[in-house]
């Protein structure tokens, strides 16, 4: 008896000591259950905006299937629920997804072009990132300069002529800056498998005056179909 349990005995103990492992391991996924599962993609940060009550609420409609697509156009203007900014080099388009009840499409702002008259190639819809650079609030003003602020009341600083460098415009603080880009970012049409309506912003590069885009076109080519709608500046 005495030599069976001295034989045993290392098996013992090395059972004994996996058990515990395997023990103290459990414990630790039961308390951290993400430990073990990949970890998730960032979600979509941006939500849309809120669709309004039905397609003639917007200026135009079409149809691409089951599924109308309902349009505004906002020129250079950057609507969102918390405010309205600007970008000189591009427009900006309302556009929303209505279908029957429960509805599911998949949406992608690679599915919109603008068709404009006297222009071959349309123009492509593009990311947020690139509207971002060119953001604007009409409401933001410049704290006024010291240097300045004294000339206008007539007081001589004295010195030379003064510096006639080329002036660089103040820039928006970063604080203010991510605070805008976040507010449009969240009104971006959003993309991927959604349920309908949905609605959001989309933007096409243009810099000169919204007057000149005559005859234009929004166009869409997705999973609903082909629709191009005629829009007015």
């Amino acid at each position: 008896m005495g030599n069976f349990l001295a034989r045993r005995t290392p098996v013992l103990l090395t059972l004994a000591f996996w058990g515990i492992l395997c023990q103290i391991g459990q414990c630790q996924t039961e308390a951290n259950p993400q430990q073990t599962k990949k970890e998730a993609p960032p979600a979509n940060e941006s939500k849309g905006m809120p669709p309004r009550a039905s397609p003639t609420d917007y200026q135009a409609q079409g149809h691409a299937g089951p599924v109308t697509i309902a349009v505004d156009f906002a020129g250079h203007s950057v609507t969102t629920m918390d405010a309205v900014y600007s970008s000189e080099d591009y427009v900006v388009f309302e556009v929303a997804f209505f279908g029957p009840p429960e509805a599911r499409l998949k949406l992608s702002i690679d599915d919109f072009s603008l068709k404009v008259k006297d222009r071959k190639v349309p123009f492509a819809s593009q990311p947020f990132g690139y509207l971002a650079r060119s953001l604007k609030d009409p409401e933001w003003q410049p704290p006024e300069d010291k240097e300045e602020k004294k000339s206008k009341t007539g007081i001589n600083t004295g010195g030379g002529g003064g510096d006639n460098g080329p002036v660089v415009p103040p820039k928006m603080p970063l604080e203010l800056r991510r605070k805008m880009e976040q507010r449009v970012l969240k009104s971006v049409l959003p993309e991927g498998d959604r349920v309908l309506p949905v609605a959001g912003l989309i933007f096409f590069n243009y810099r000169g005056k919204t007057q000149n885009l005559k005859e234009m076109e929004l166009q869409y080519s997705g999973p609903a179909g082909t629709v191009s709608i005629p829009m007015q500046p």
